[in-house]
């Protein structure tokens, strides 16, 4: 089942559902994907269940919602501030060699010599799917920022004017509630933007924090349930009618070096991330760039990410926000 929120005519919410491929219908009493989820969280209960006890009212046309700017992301906290963006990275089989091109220096290093880079990416290979019952390597994570950073599917993602890049990230993201008694339940599964800074991560490794704090979307649909073990997608580029990139990614276990479940537990296994009604957005990482493949963006192009089995497309435009002055005022 896929789920989604569209923005109804007096400001509510409006939850629509449907099967892949499928018409949509609005949840009746819904009230948000968020209460649904909390509800099946604190009763034990499937967030399936939950849906079809509320039964089903009018057809939605998410094509329509979609053109019209009314999609919201598909889970909203009632405080921004309790939505958490956040990822990893190195994940997937092939994104050392992406992350390598980005940061080796001018001057290559001694071919016995590997980067922090490959050294994280080796450490996934070699224990990043632990055997049951065993716990296996951490992997390399970063914040994004809250809810304040999330970009509806459609809406703008928005480059800092002193950002040195705008490029797309197309990921899988897990997204989850935490339940009164501090579980962590997952919803299920949606297409994200990382949307990164990658000449401020390649200047120095050590730059790759600053280079995270930027909005992200997901969306519009998320798959509930588990994720299947081979996901292939596309991602594009468009500039005006032109599309001036487009290469196919993968994702789903059996193209990563981590499993869902080790990448899950080294997120939520601090207590700071099991806060009960806390709402995670966690980016699972992925081998496909344009930035690698020498492509720098412009404001106005619309990156696009797809995968059939996860609803509609997600498509953001680039906009770069005007320069502003900051400074720190005494009390």
């Amino acid at each position: 089942m896929l789920i989604s929120q569209i923005k109804g005519s007096n400001g509510e919410i409006i939850v629509a559902v449907r099967e892949p491929g499928g018409a949509a219908k609005a949840v009746k009493n819904a009230g948000s994907v968020y209460a649904l989820a909390m509800e099946a969280a604190d009763a034990g209960k499937s967030l399936v269940s939950i849906i079809e006890a509320r039964g089903y009212g009018d057809a939605v046309d998410l094509e329509k919602a979609y053109a019209e700017g009314k999609f919201l992301p598909p889970i909203t906290h009632p405080d921004a501030a309790h939505l958490h963006l956040t990822g990893t990275g190195l994940t997937h089989l092939g994104s050392a060699a992406t992350r390598d091109s980005m940061h080796k220096k001018t001057t290559e290093a001694a071919e016995e010599t590997l980067t922090d880079s490959m050294k994280m990416f080796k450490m996934g290979i070699e224990n990043g799917k632990p055997k049951a019952g065993e716990k296996g390597v951490q992997p390399e994570w970063f914040y994004k920022g809250n809810g304040y950073g999330a970009a509806a599917p459609g809406a703008p993602l928005v480059s800092p004017s002193f950002a040195l890049d705008g490029g797309e990230e197309p990921e899988m993201a897990g997204i989850y509630v935490i339940a009164k008694d501090g579980t962590p339940f997952r919803i299920g599964f949606a297409l994200s933007n990382e949307f990164s800074d990658h000449v401020t991560e390649r200047i120095n490794y050590l730059y790759l924090a600053h280079s995270k704090l930027r909005p992200a979307s997901f969306g519009p649909e998320i798959r509930i349930g588990v994720a299947p073990e081979d996901i292939r997608g596309t991602s594009r580029i468009k500039r005006g009618d032109k599309v001036i990139f487009e290469k196919p990614f993968l994702s789903g276990e059996a193209n990563m070096s981590h499993t869902f479940a080790n990448l899950e537990y080294h997120h939520f296994k601090y207590g700071l991330f099991r806060v009960p009604g806390d709402v995670h957005v966690h980016m699972f990482g992925t081998a496909t760039l344009s930035f690698a493949d020498g492509v720098k963006t412009e404001e106005g192009d619309v990156f696009e990410i797809e995968v059939a089995e996860f609803g509609l497309p997600l498509r953001n435009p680039l906009k770069v926000a005007a320069e502003e002055n900051i400074a720190v005022k005494q009390l």
